[in-house]
């Protein structure tokens, strides 16, 4: 958690998302409006589009889901109290527990202290993070807090929450040794991936490219500690005593021990030989009575299903720019590229009429190719929040969801 586009530790995130295999996810509180652009001419509500943009492409990269609140980057902040004079202090700190309760983390780490750098100055908004970051952490659990999105989500308690110390420069805090610090090799090497944890970082942290934070990737062991500031204090690792099993999930122990096997049974050279074990886990998943659980865990085996099957699914255009209204001439190319039995049903477009196939068939290898024809949406589209004039500190979002 921090407060702007390029904040976060992209070490962090690629670290915890790949070698520790958790769901991870930043929460921006801004979109970066307020910076410069070193790629184009673009500023202010442009430059939160580009910026949105490359947070979403960096998080492609590193696995980490992103997330933001209402908050308006408006420019440089010299103190918090200025920052919370601009910002609706009360409005973030909604979005920040609407994050929390919606995401569910057992973990929280805030990326900025609560107090200014030592001998130096911080910019008010990463201070602000911080400080709404111990707010939220304790309010999230409370029903009485922000009842009315209770209406989607329901109060959450984080196990912890801690600050991820300044490492700033590649000087290491001398912290090794006290109480309530935690390491982390984020320099590890994964052999599978064939890359380090920096290596990927820095592929990641390149999409920042308004910013021109490109940089080649470091190899070698690469220290960082974590500082225990609420919950539970651990002793060795901030995730004890935290259930990382499906037996967290009421009916899940069933559908652990068939992805046990599946991860077992797994052939590099034909991976659609699990499949079977991969169809009877996604149907128990769909009949879980946990909401939560059972809407993150369609969409990952749904990813995983896709991708042991070789499916390729592409739907192009004739050309490269429409006007609402206009029919478009479109083309599909679908292929299955598994022995397993794969039947294309439907081709959708949100919320608009889709296109019915009736049941093809996709043998192996054998690519499926089908042109026709669909009209362009009258409504024009728009990031949600821009649709309504903000202050100088706050977007105007008024439904819960978005």
């Amino acid at each position: 958690l921090a407060a702007h586009p390029d904040d976060e530790n992209t070490r962090l995130i690629t670290y915890m998302a790949n070698e520790r295999h958790l769901r991870t996810a930043y929460l921006s509180l801004t979109r970066g409006d307020g910076g410069q652009n070193l790629i184009g001419t673009e500023m202010r509500e442009y430059l939160g589009v580009i910026r949105t943009q490359e947070l979403l492409a960096a998080r492609r990269i590193d696995g980490g889901e992103q997330f933001f609140t209402r908050a308006n980057d408006f420019g440089y902040s010299k103190t918090p109290a200025e920052t919370f004079e601009i910002w609706d202090e009360e409005a973030v700190l909604a979005d920040m527990v609407w994050n929390i309760r919606k995401f569910k983390p057992d973990i929280i780490i805030s990326r900025f202290d609560t107090a200014r750098v030592p001998g130096g100055r911080m910019h008010g908004h990463h201070t602000a993070s911080a400080r709404l970051a111990q707010k939220a952490f304790e309010l999230a659990s409370n029903p009485d807090v922000f009842p009315e999105q209770l209406t989607y989500v329901t109060p959450w308690q984080t196990k912890g929450l801690y600050w991820n110390t300044y490492n700033w420069g590649g000087s290491t805090s001398n912290v090794a040794d006290k109480p309530g610090y935690f390491m982390i090799d984020m320099g590890a090497y994964n052999p599978l991936l064939g890359k380090s944890y920096d290596e990927i970082s820095a592929l990641s942290r390149s999409q920042h490219k308004s910013q021109g934070f490109g940089r080649t990737g470091r190899r070698g062991s690469l220290k960082e500690y974590l500082m225990h500031w609420k919950g539970d204090l651990k002793k060795n690792d901030i995730f004890e005593g935290i259930d990382l099993t499906w037996n967290r999930v009421a009916g899940g122990t069933a559908i652990g021990k068939l992805i046990s096997g599946a991860n077992k049974n797994f052939e590099p050279d034909n991976p659609a030989s699990i499949i079977s074990d991969l169809m009877k886990a996604r149907s128990r998943i769909a009949g879980l009575s946990d909401e939560y659980w059972k809407k993150v865990k369609l969409t990952e085996i749904d990813r995983v299903i896709k991708s042991v099957l070789g499916l390729y699914l592409e739907v192009s255009a004739s050309d490269y720019s429409a006007v609402a209204g206009e029919t478009v001439r479109l083309s599909l190319e679908a292929v299955n590229r598994s022995d397993a039995k794969v039947v294309l049903k439907h081709i959708g477009f949100g919320k608009q009429t889709g296109l019915s196939l009736e049941n093809q068939e996709l043998s192996n290898n054998q690519p499926f190719n089908k042109d026709f024809e669909h009209k362009i949406r009258t409504d024009i589209s728009q990031p949600y929040w821009l649709k309504v004039q903000a202050t100088r500190g706050m977007y105007r979002v008024k439904e819960q969801q978005l």
